[in-house]
């Protein structure tokens, strides 16, 4: 898979993440399916998403034309029931828009993104994004599924300064909480939370009276990292994305974040958080010089890829 197609898919994965899709829906298959239903190819725009019509089959022909990822054909059941059911359900997609009535063993039975959808996925990327996710997410087509979501467990995770929040359970917020309550403690001297997301809600907390005083001001939200905290002692601002299916910081993710943080006062420290090493493997290769691993499963370590400091801003 080239790197643009690479950038699209973990973009998608993201946006499924901010949707709420359930976790065993977060995945490549389920990023491509959504890259196809909105006819977005490696180099082309959220904004220019459309929504054509498109059975199971024809779906997997664009990815592996599109995509260059082949799926055998006995895996169209799979897409089926595994991801294009759950999209369907959390009213992403409609059936059968052109002829509602098809029988269901139909050969010509297709889906299309529903008008909320498309106009949610056009806005990724842009300021109006955040309006457009609140907007989605109040859709009465995903009313009752979130409803069922917000009855789920809950982590609970406790801030340095004593205030506990929830997050939604598992996932990349058990990892989340791993970083709150032991990497923290461990590497922190003297820590100011600023930022924490959450995967389903993609934002519990933002501390924007804070982030100002120190230079700082986000437009898109989407773009900011799971993790970010204010080292007040130091005065470093320790960037972290959380890394369970995707997402570490490599080269292009830095530059997005130094980017994003230019205008920021205190010097930047990038991590890369993992929840074991199995994880941390997949990922390696990708990691950006210059920046920082830690890994929950060994919470006293660190992993520091290069440089003249072990931990801190590099200019």
């Amino acid at each position: 898979m080239s790197p643009a197609s690479s950038t699209r898919v973990s973009q998608a994965l993201e946006l499924l993440q901010m949707i709420g899709i359930p976790r065993e829906q977060q995945n490549e298959r389920s990023a491509l399916t959504l890259l196809a239903l909105a006819d977005i190819k490696p180099r082309k725009p959220w904004r220019s998403a459309t929504a054509p019509l498109r059975r199971i089959t024809e779906m997997m022909d664009w990815m592996r034309d599109q995509y260059e990822v082949r799926y055998a054909p006995n895996t169209r059941e799979t897409i089926r029931r595994q991801t294009v059911h759950q999209f369907v359900q959390h009213g992403l997609l409609l059936e059968n828009p052109d002829q509602p009535e098809r029988p269901i063993n139909s050969p010509k039975w297709c889906y299309q993104l529903t008008p909320a959808a498309l106009k949610l996925i056009t806005s990724f990327g842009t300021t109006a994004f955040k309006k457009e996710l609140g907007s989605f997410l109040m859709n009465p087509a995903t009313g009752d599924l979130k409803a069922r979501h917000r009855n789920l467990p809950r982590e609970i995770v406790r801030l340095p300064d004593g205030v506990t929040i929830q997050l939604s359970a598992g996932g990349q917020n058990t990892l989340i909480r791993s970083i709150i309550e032991e990497f923290i403690p461990r590497f922190v001297r003297k820590p100011r939370v600023l930022l924490l997301g959450d995967a389903a809600d993609k934002e519990v907390l933002s501390n924007d009276l804070a982030l100002a005083e120190l230079g700082i001001k986000l437009a898109a939200r989407g773009k900011a990292p799971d993790v970010l905290i204010h080292d007040v002692e130091r005065d470093w601002l320790i960037v972290i994305e959380a890394v369970t299916s995707h997402g570490p910081v490599d080269q292009k993710r830095k530059n997005e974040l130094t980017q994003l943080f230019a205008t920021a006062r205190p010097g930047l420290v990038f991590v890369s958080a993992f929840p074991d090493r199995k994880t941390f493997t997949r990922f390696h290769a990708a990691i950006a010089w210059e920046t920082e691993v830690w890994i929950a499963d060994a919470p006293d370590h660190m992993i520091h890829f290069n440089g003249e400091r072990f931990l801190g801003p590099y200019s």
